[in-house]
C-alpha cells in the first residue's frame, strides 16, 4: 500500500508522538529512558496479546443474557422499555438456544458457574462464540469497569469514595480503559507500559507493538514507538520509490537519498525537527522490516469474514505468522471496531455488530490454530463502558460496568469470572431497588480494569513487582490475578 508523504508522516507522527511520553518524544530523554531500562526479561517462548476494542460502548447486558426464570424475569422488566418502542429484551428461547454450558466451580480456583445461580446464553448473533466457550477456549469476565477502588451503591450515592473522572464520557472512559489509570489522564497505555518493559527481550529490530486501528492510547509508551499500519498492508512513502524493493533502490533514488540525509540522526537543531525525523525514520525502518517479512510469508488458508474487523484480525494473524522473521518473542496488538454507541436502533445495529465480532474472533482463533500458536495468543475485548440497564426507547444510554470475552488456548475457558450483577428494575417507589445500580441506570463494576489487565499482563510474563508499577491502584483490590489464564 502506498501513501503520499503528507499521509505517511501524519500516521507516523501520530503513532510516534502519541506513543511516547511528552518529554522523551520531543528530546533526548528517550535515550536516557532506554538506557535506564536495562534488559530484565528474557523468554524462550512466544506470546501475543490482542486487544479488540469495541468503540462506543457495547451493551453487554444484551450480549450475555440470562434465560433462567428468576433472572430472565428481572431482565425482561428492566429491558421491556417503552411499550410503543417494543423494548430491547431478547426472547428467552432465543437466548437459551445459545446457552453457555459453564463448568462447575473447582475448590480453590476462581471461575465456574455464574455466581448468581442463573443460566446464561449469548445474543443469537454471537453464535460462533458459543462453540468457543463451550469447548473451553473462551471465558466471560463479568462486570468489568474503571474503578479507583471497590465501590458500592451506598458509597456512590454518598460520594464517599473517589470515582474515575468523567464517568460515562466516551473519550475519558476510553482513555481510562486503555491506560488503566483513571487517576492520570496523561498516562501511557497499559499495553505500551508492558512493551516498554519487554521490548529488549525481542531479538529483532521490528516493532513489538502494532496497531491496525491508527493511533490509540493503549499502545502509547515512554520508550518505544508503536507502529500503526493498515489492515491491507504496510504504508510506504510513495515518493521514495514504488515499494517493490528497498526504499533506496526505488524509482527516485536521488530524492530518497536526500530525504534520508535530512532525517539522519544528529543533523537536526530543533527538538521538534528531531522528533519529526525520528518518527519518520522509525516508520521507514518498520515498514521495510515488516513489509519484507509479510511479502515472503505463505498465505493463510483460514478464511476471514469480509469486514473491517475481519481484515484487521487477518493482518494480526499474518504478523504473528512472521514472528520468527521479525525476531519476536513478545508482541502486542490493537484492533478496533466502532458503531457500538447504541442510543437508538439498537436491536438491528447491535445484531450486525456482534455478528461481525463473533465471525472475526472465531476466524482469528482458527488462524492461531493453523499457525500452531493457539496456546500462545490471547485475544480479549475492551470497550468505553457498558450500557445502561434501563432503556431509552429503542436504545440504551452510556453505562459503566460491562462483560468481556477472553479467547485463546491458554484461557481457563467455559467459565464465568467475577460476579454477574443484578438486573432488577429500579422503580419510582424504590429507585435503589437494584444494589448493583448507581440509582440512575448504570451498573457499578465489581471487577476493575486493573484486575482484568493485570491478569493478562501476568500471563504475558510481567513480574509481580512490575505489575505494581504498571497498575498502581491494583493493591486496592482483593484479587490481583483473576486466574482466567492458565
Amino acid at each position: 500500500m502506498h501513501s503520499n508523504r503528507r499521509d505517511f508522516l501524519r500516521k507516523s507522527l501520530a503513532a510516534a508522538l502519541a506513543g511516547a511520553g511528552a518529554f522523551s518524544a520531543l528530546g533526548n530523554l528517550r535515550i536516557v529512558a532506554a538506557a535506564a531500562n536495562q534488559p530484565r526479561y528474557r523468554f524462550g517462548d512466544y506470546k501475543a496479546l490482542v486487544c479488540i476494542f469495541l468503540s462506543g460502548g457495547n451493551d453487554s447486558i444484551n450480549s450475555i443474557v440470562p434465560y433462567s426464570t428468576a433472572q430472565y424475569a428481572d431482565y425482561l422488566r428492566s429491558r421491556n422499555g417503552l411499550a410503543s418502542a417494543g423494548g430491547l429484551a431478547l426472547g428467552q428461547s432465543a437466548v437459551q438456544a445459545q446457552s453457555l454450558d459453564a463448568l462447575a466451580n473447582v475448590p480453590g480456583l476462581p471461575g465456574g458457574l455464574p455466581g448468581d445461580g442463573g443460566s446464561y446464553g449469548l445474543h443469537p448473533s454471537l453464535a460462533p462464540l458459543r462453540t468457543l466457550f463451550n469447548t473451553e477456549k473462551m471465558a466471560v469476565v463479568a462486570n468489568v469497569g474503571t474503578l479507583l477502588q471497590p465501590t458500592t451503591q451506598a458509597q456512590y450515592q454518598a460520594g464517599s469514595v473517589p470515582l474515575p473522572p468523567q464517568l460515562f464520557s466516551h473519550d475519558d472512559q476510553s482513555i481510562s480503559w486503555q491506560t488503566g489509570r483513571p487517576d492520570d489522564a496523561n498516562a501511557d497505555g497499559w499495553g505500551g507500559r508492558i512493551a516498554d518493559l519487554m521490548y529488549s527481550a525481542n531479538a529483532g529490530a521490528g516493532p513489538m507493538s502494532i496497531s491496525l486501528a491508527n493511533e490509540n492510547r493503549f499502545l502509547r509508551a515512554a520508550v518505544i514507538n508503536p507502529y500503526a499500519m493498515d489492515a491491507s498492508g504496510v504504508d510506504r512513502m510513495s515518493f521514495l520509490g514504488d515499494g517493490s524493493e528497498s526504499w533506496i533502490m526505488g524509482d527516485n533514488p536521488g530524492g530518497a537519498a536526500a530525504y534520508r540525509a535530512l532525517i539522519a540522526e544528529g543533523t537536526q537543531a530543533h527538538v521538534l525537527e528531531r522528533a519529526y525525523a525520528q518518527a519518520s525514520g522509525s516508520a521507514i525502518d518498520n515498514y521495510e522490516i515488516v513489509g519484507a517479512a509479510l511479502d515472503a510469508a505463505p498465505p493463510l488458508t483460514t478464511v476471514f469474514p469480509d469486514s473491517d474487523l475481519g481484515a484487521q484480525l487477518a493482518m494480526v494473524a499474518r504478523l504473528i505468522g512472521v514472528r520468527a522473521a521479525l525476531g519476536m518473542s513478545r508482541q502486542v496488538f490493537f484492533v478496533s471496531t466502532g458503531d457500538y454507541d447504541s442510543h437508538d436502533g439498537q436491536i438491528a445495529n447491535q445484531g450486525d455488530n456482534l455478528a461481525q465480532l463473533a465471525a472475526a474472533m472465531a476466524a482469528f482463533h482458527a488462524a492461531t490454530g493453523e499457525l500452531g500458536v493457539a496456546n500462545d495468543v490471547t485475544a480479549f475485548t475492551a470497550s468505553d463502558f457498558g450500557r445502561s440497564l434501563a432503556v431509552n426507547g429503542d436504545g440504551t444510554d452510556h453505562g459503566w460496568g460491562g462483560h468481556h470475552f477472553v479467547l485463546g488456548g491458554a484461557v481457563r475457558g467455559r467459565r464465568f469470572y467475577g460476579r454477574m450483577p443484578s438486573l432488577a428494575q429500579n422503580t419510582k417507589k424504590n429507585p435503589l431497588a437494584n444494589p448493583d445500580d448507581t440509582g440512575y441506570g448504570q451498573i457499578i463494576p465489581t471487577t476493575s480494569v486493573d484486575q482484568y489487565a493485570a491478569t493478562l499482563a501476568s500471563w504475558f510474563g510481567v513480574t509481580a513487582g512490575d505489575l505494581a508499577d504498571i497498575f498502581p491502584n491494583l493493591h486496592r483490590f482483593d484479587a490481583t490475578n483473576l486466574r482466567f489464564l492458565g
